[in-house]
């Protein structure tokens, strides 16, 4: 005799891979390049250290080495891809006052070297 439970339990075995938590996805190694090129283009090695962006030797601000392990931007804004995107396009927008100045990074070119910079470990 089939068991009551059988559909229920039918549903269930299907609906197990939508139930997994959502993983992160790898970063686009495509961005993550370009975003490397950006960081020297906009000379942000003029302040910074930054491992692999040649002549990225600047004492003046933060090294961004193992940027991927911070938990903040700027001691105040938690370190996720999405806000160091926002930060490196208009950082006195999320910290008024800051030293970092606006260089005039667009959008794709913030997400870009945000995506570099997290890759960073």
């Amino acid at each position: 005799m089939p068991s009551p439970f059988a559909p229920a339990c039918a549903l269930i075995v299907a609906l197990l891979p939508s139930l997994q938590p959502a993983r992160a996805e790898a970063p686009d190694r495509q961005r993550v390049d370009r975003g490397r090129v950006l960081l020297s283009q906009y000379q942000c090695g003029a302040c910074h250290a930054i491992p692999g962006v040649a002549s990225a030797g600047g004492g003046v601000a933060q090294p961004l080495a193992a940027w991927s392990r911070r938990s903040y931007i700027a001691g105040r804004v938690p370190n996720r891809p999405e806000l160091l995107a926002r930060w490196i396009a208009e950082p006195r927008a999320l910290v008024p006052g800051t030293a970092m100045p606006d260089m005039g990074v667009g959008d794709a070119d913030a997400r870009a070297m945000a995506a570099y910079l997290f890759s960073l470990e």
